[in-house]
């Protein structure tokens, strides 16, 4: 180890830090500034990663966690040579650059995760884990070992309090992810105040009691760390590992050390005598000395070494393997076959049954047409109806399994999901509950941001649920996820729409998906062939019922109440015309044209029905339309009784049209 070298990197990255949040008034030095050694030992040593090829797929994974503290990775990115200028730094948080207040994936080369919420990130880190895991098991050979990577997340106090975080350490020792590796940046301080006001727990203890190797360290001591990364890294016991790091917040500028005043910028302004500390120049910000230059430079020559050598085993492999590499090269592409349509089985005129039945039929073949895709659920399989039929549970023994057991982990299982979706080998999907979502609502909201092909799937769709009364069934969730920027939410009207809401899932590559599904029994529209069903789902909306004379009133349904709007329409007559929108936003995106063919201007007797909040529906009925809606939480009796009590039956739409 090069002690100099590493020393006189971990101060000029304290400079960055300094020189980026002075210069906009904004930022967390505290972070950056307290844990300057464990980056200089993580980048400048331990790390396997080639900056030209930041997705190697063979690349150690590193996660901030504490997305707060962005200045940390960017200033070791930019000194590690990843694409990351002086300027980008310079444009810290700044309109348009490539270094934004919190790490965001897609943004910036090098990041791998969108984190700022906290916890979230050491939730994505044990589902690159769980991926990493997966993605061995899968793809290496006796002759061959493409995947033996590691993954590291460096968190703080704030991360470790939320329990998105307590809900994955829990899965991730009791799933023996022995390839991940957590950095507590443990400073004994949060942003208010010491952290002895909001914490007393024992660490240590805490991290052995869920099933993990502990090691605790001074995070100053270069040695120390190095010493610990080397051990986490080699010691495979199905345990996940957790170094505790004892650090002083903000160390480098006396005034604020130590305290909670250096958690945020409050340290900014006494840099000038910090930097002179530091011994950086005082004529030059954004300093970084040549024989840094010159460190980082060798340690990228070794790096891009050993990417050729793992190139060459790659390319062996494939040769050796070109099933296996086809797949693989799928996985990473986001491939989905061109006829997945085809290969899902279309359902006998006479079906019958809830949406998360007829899903059940199609997740399996989804699975069978695209052996990247993973399902999992919130302890709810049997209720959800997502697990894959001989595909076998993910676990420390069999860590090729495709079904994924959560346990009531709702906000971890979101995150996690994420976290595979970060990785990009393998398509993700969870389930539970609609009435559940707000417990993943972080996790979805990142999902759309960063733009992952997650696929959430809800259950128990609305006041249908019944019997189990008003704390089961949704009725404001359907729209709070609409109102998702970047979020799909489909909520398919029978079992071909079914079909068609999981095509338009898996073909979806810059988003999540929401797929909402009924627990009641809905009959088919046989009126209409699969095919049509199917495509007008990846529309977002379509006629489902054309008028057999001229046009004078549209009815408008999605869910199960789309056959209280074909039925209706038959007690009507010639001039109503059925619209199924099972997706909003799909419908949104479409053509002027295309959106005119399905609801044409000229036509403004309009009713909407769905047993949920009536807000959204407006844009689509007008101020002359009416929309048929449950403003109010449900009631507890059975479904079918509680859809007749709050409007929700053909009846209902017909007196609307006749009103």
């Amino acid at each position: 180890m090069n002690t100099t070298a590493l020393i006189t990197a971990a101060n000029e990255a304290r400079g960055l830090a300094m020189d980026a949040i002075h210069a906009c008034n904004s930022g967390h030095l505290g972070l950056p500034l307290g844990c300057a050694e464990i980056g200089a030992v993580l980048f400048g040593e331990s790390l396997n990663y080639n900056p030209d090829a930041p997705r190697w797929l063979n690349r150690d994974r590193f996660i901030l966690s504490a997305g707060h503290g962005s200045m940390f990775l960017y200033a070791w990115l930019h000194l590690s040579g990843y694409a990351v200028s002086k300027d980008d730094v310079a444009n810290f948080r700044k309109l348009h650059s490539i270094t934004p207040g919190h790490p965001e994936y897609h943004e910036t080369p090098g990041v791998e995760a969108t984190t700022g919420p906290l916890g979230q990130g050491i939730a994505n880190a044990v589902g690159f884990a769980l991926s990493g895991k997966r993605a061995a098991a899968k793809f290496n050979t006796a002759e061959h070992t493409l995947f033996d990577h590691n993954v590291i997340a460096l968190h703080g106090d704030g991360c470790l309090q939320e329990g998105v975080a307590k809900e994955a350490i829990a899965f991730a020792g009791h799933a023996g992810l022995d390839n991940l590796i957590l950095i507590y940046d443990s400073n004994d301080v949060t942003l208010d105040a010491m952290a002895e006001i909001t914490q007393g727990e024992d660490a240590a203890q805490y991290f052995e009691s869920q099933g993990w190797d502990v090691a605790t360290i001074d995070g100053h001591d270069l040695a120390a760390i190095e010493k610990a990364l080397q051990i986490a890294k080699s010691n495979k016991d199905n345990k996940p590992k957790v170094i505790i790091a004892k650090t002083i917040i903000g160390k480098g500028i006396p005034e604020v050390a130590g305290s909670a005043k250096a958690h945020g910028e409050g340290g900014a302004k006494f840099i000038a005598e910090a930097r002179a500390a530091l011994n950086l120049p005082a004529d030059e910000h954004f300093f970084v000395s040549g024989e840094t230059r010159k460190f980082f430079a060798a340690r990228t020559e070794a790096s891009v070494k050993k990417f050729e050598e793992w190139q060459a085993t790659y390319d062996a492999w494939a040769k050796a393997n070109p099933e296996l590499a086809k797949e693989l090269s799928e996985g990473v592409a986001h491939t989905t076959p061109s006829d997945l349509s085809s290969k899902i089985s279309t359902f006998p005129a006479d079906y019958k049954d809830a949406t998360r039945s007829a899903g059940s039929k199609v997740i399996n073949d989804v699975a069978k047409a695209m052996p990247q895709f993973l399902t999992g659920s919130a302890d709810l399989f049997g209720s959800t109806k997502n697990y894959l039929a001989g595909e076998g549970d993910f676990s420390r023994t069999n860590p090729a399994g495709r079904n994924i057991w959560f346990g009531i982990r709702e906000h971890a299982m979101g995150a996690i999901c994420n976290g595979i979706s970060y990785d990009g080998i393998f398509r993700s999907s969870g389930a539970t509950f609609l009435v559940f979502a707000d417990y993943l609502r972080p996790a979805i909201r990142l999902a759309a941001l960063s733009k992952l092909p997650t696929t959430f799937i809800f259950t128990h769709d609305s006041v249908g649920v019944g019997e189990d009364g008003p704390t089961h069934q949704p009725v404001e969730t359907v729209s709070g996820l609409r109102v998702i920027p970047g979020l799909d939410v489909i909520r398919p009207g029978d079992a071909e729409e079914t079909a068609g809401a999981f095509i338009a899932a898996m073909q979806r590559t810059d988003g999540p998906t929401a797929l909402i599904l009924t627990r009641q029994a809905i009959p088919l529209m046989n009126d209409l062939t699969s095919d049509v069903r199917r495509d007008g789902v990846l529309r977002g909306g379509y006629v489902a019922v054309k008028e057999k004379g001229e046009l004078t009133t549209i009815l408008i349904g999605t869910g199960s109440e789309l056959q209280h709007c074909v039925e209706a329409a038959k007690q009507l007559g010639d001039g109503v015309r059925v619209v199924s929108m099972p997706c909003l936003e799909r419908f949104d995106r479409q053509s002027c044209d295309y959106k005119e063919s399905v609801l044409p201007k000229a036509c403004t007797k309009r009713v909407a029905i769905e047993a949920g909040v009536s807000g959204l529906w407006w844009k689509y009925v007008g101020s002359e339309g009416k929309v048929l809606g449950i403003d109010r939480f449900g009631i507890s009796a059975p479904g079918n009784v509680v859809m007749e009590e709050l409007g929700m039956t053909a009846a209902d739409v017909v007196s609307a049209v006749s009103k």
